[in-house]
């Protein structure tokens, strides 16, 4: 068995871990803002119309559309982050990983919007899942590539400092002639 030294490994197990505790700290914080009941006099019935919501958002103007948009782009935003973090790859496909993330992102909008049926105060939107994976892939896109790029740098580096060049060959090594042997 192999042991981790200190070049990577504790690298590694310290990322995964500031990840783990970061995303669980960000779905609390999620499940507060959307799962809470809410005080109000009337509630409007569920959207299940795709962009039926965005649309009536852009109704209200550029400045009331943008900070609802935004507020739906950026409510799970850093789980496109937080997830490949968690995962700990750094030489895995920048495609298979934004795949996981974003279908990662989809089942739990999924899940946040069936758990708000039973919640008073709370509507299900479906536009809200589609502006939250969005914001899960536009996350992802942004940060992900550049920081496995950036770490792989880096741990190359360390690696060659680690291990010194060997000195260039002196030229060809000299052979002996084989000898046949008689019969």
């Amino acid at each position: 068995m192999q042991r981790q030294g200190s070049d990577g490994g504790s690298a590694v197990f310290r990322i995964r871990v500031a990840g783990g505790v970061l995303l669980a700290a960000h779905l609390a914080l999620v499940a507060w803002l959307t799962l809470r009941p809410l005080d109000v006099p009337w509630v409007s019935p569920a959207n299940l119309h795709p962009l039926a919501g965005i649309r009536a958002d852009l109704a209200l103007g550029w400045p009331e559309a943008a900070r609802r948009i935004g507020r739906g782009l950026a409510l799970l935003a850093p789980l496109g982050v937080l997830l490949p973090m968690t995962g700990g790859r750094l030489a895995g496909s920048p495609f298979a990983s934004m795949v996981r993330t974003v279908a990662t992102g989809t089942l739990i909008s999924l899940g946040i919007e069936l758990a708000q049926t039973g919640v008073p105060g709370q509507v299900a939107d479906i536009d809200s899942i589609l502006l939250n994976t969005v914001g899960v892939a536009l996350a992802h896109v942004l940060v992900v590539p550049a920081a496995r790029a950036r770490l792989r740098r880096r741990a190359e580096s360390r690696r060659r400092a680690a291990h010194p060049r060997e000195e260039p060959a002196q030229g060809r090594t000299p052979t002996i002639p084989r000898v046949g042997m008689a019969p």
